[in-house]
């Protein structure tokens, strides 16, 4: 399907809905609204950058698990894997969208602290009332299963190889993007620069967009990633979002594993997995971890020598040789306060939506997120999973609701 290049200047002046970035988030509330037969409102997304190459979506490991510690982070990546593997029935069984599947190596988080085994524990109990099929193994148990691990440290694993793994969120993003401009909703390329409100400051009246035009609006959803407290600050909005950098690698084995790499979450915080052909993903931070620039994209080279690649061969002593072949930096937009999203409206700007601060699993929980958002834009409630524990007030409140498993 050909994609027309995108206009600056949108075809009205006022429309119902106004998505502030069009990267998954964006677009995902897009598609859910054209979906909906009850929305009968007019849609245009704004996005800076319609390459989306340094964009979180297209930067992400791509990876969807469901070995969260809230319930409702479960269920919501429970969507997203029942939405990604039926693509096509969701997209009106177009023949156009791929069959699509999960690569299914699950994620294996190891503990080397009892306390750490016990947040295991914990979690495990959350996510079989969820419906997840997580496993606890034994140090003898990862052996014998996976004995390519150094377990000599360990005391705990926990794994799911249900619906946890590998996915390709990218063409998912793709289609729900095409179809979503199949459909009517207006993308254009710019900038907002700035939001007015009502005189009573309840409402976002307008947005200014960099080229000069004035767009009316009824409502306004900040799907703006990693900018997201730039976006709700025109608003008067404090938002704890930050940009935070993360590493990624490519290694090729000289020795490749006999079986797929679990996603590994080492007791250090480095993450490694299967990426196929003999080939290895693997990422991480240095331990000081600050808010970087926007544009702040450069690879720290000194952090694969001095702690990525000795961890990861520490713990798989089989990558005691290993080749570099692709490395690339990405930004987390990471709430600071607790880690997880912040959805749903503003408690006095009324028209005013969040969807922001995912903090590193923002493209697994997308379709939640965006059916989420559609159906509070056309009902002002929530139909199926209620996000309300998300919403701002917490923010105002300063009252976390910690997401204690994140990578």
């Amino acid at each position: 399907m050909q994609i027309p290049a995108l206009s600056p200047t949108p075809i009205k002046d006022s429309y119902d809905i106004v998505i502030i970035g069009g990267a998954i988030m964006g677009s995902s509330t897009a598609w859910f609204l054209t979906d909906n037969p009850d929305f009968k409102g007019s849609i245009l997304v704004i996005e800076k950058d319609p390459t989306y190459e340094k964009a979180a979506t297209t930067l992400t490991n791509s990876c969807i698990r469901q070995q969260f510690s809230m319930e409702l982070n479960v269920r919501i990546s429970q969507f997203g894997a029942e939405f990604y593997k039926n693509l096509r029935h969701y997209m009106g069984g177009d023949e156009r969208v791929p069959l699509l599947s999960i690569r299914n190596f699950g994620y294996m988080y190891l503990a080397d602290t009892e306390s750490f085994a016990q947040i295991l524990r914990n979690n495990q109990k959350v996510q079989l009332a969820a419906g997840a099929a997580t496993q606890l193994m034994t140090p003898d148990e990862i052996q014998n299963a996976y004995p390519f691990y150094n377990t000599d440290d360990l005391i705990l694993g926990s794994i799911n190889c249900v619906d946890e793994g590998y996915f390709d969120g990218s063409t998912m993003f793709d289609w729900l993007k095409r179809i979503a401009q199949d459909r009517g909703a207006e993308y254009v390329t710019n900038e907002v620069i700035a939001l007015t409100k009502n005189k009573s400051g309840t409402d976002i009246e307008s947005i200014t967009l960099k080229s000069g035009e004035v767009i009316r609006c009824g409502q306004v959803v900040n799907a703006t990633g990693t900018r997201a407290a730039i976006t709700a600050k025109m608003a008067g909005i404090d938002l704890p979002v930050e940009p935070r950098k993360r590493h990624t690698w490519i290694f090729k084995a000289e020795n490749p594993l006999s079986v797929d790499l679990p996603l590994t979450i080492d007791p250090s915080g480095v993450h490694m997995r299967e990426n196929g052909g003999g080939t290895y993903m693997c990422g991480g931070h240095a331990e000081y971890d600050p808010v970087v620039d926007h544009d702040d994209f450069a690879m720290d080279f000194s952090l694969w020598e001095n702690h990525i690649w000795p961890t990861v061969a520490t713990r798989i002593p089989q990558f005691d040789a290993v080749k570099v072949i692709s490395e690339w930096a990405g930004h987390y937009d990471l709430n600071v306060l607790d880690h997880n999203a912040v959805t749903g409206p503003h408690p006095h700007i009324k028209n005013f939506i969040f969807l922001n601060g995912f903090s590193g699993h923002g493209l697994q929980q997308s379709p939640a997120m965006g059916r989420a958002t559609a159906e509070w834009l056309t009902y002002g409630k929530y139909q199926t999973l209620d996000l309300s524990p998300f919403h701002f007030e917490r923010i105002a409140s300063h009252t976390p609701i910690f997401e204690k498993a994140i990578i």
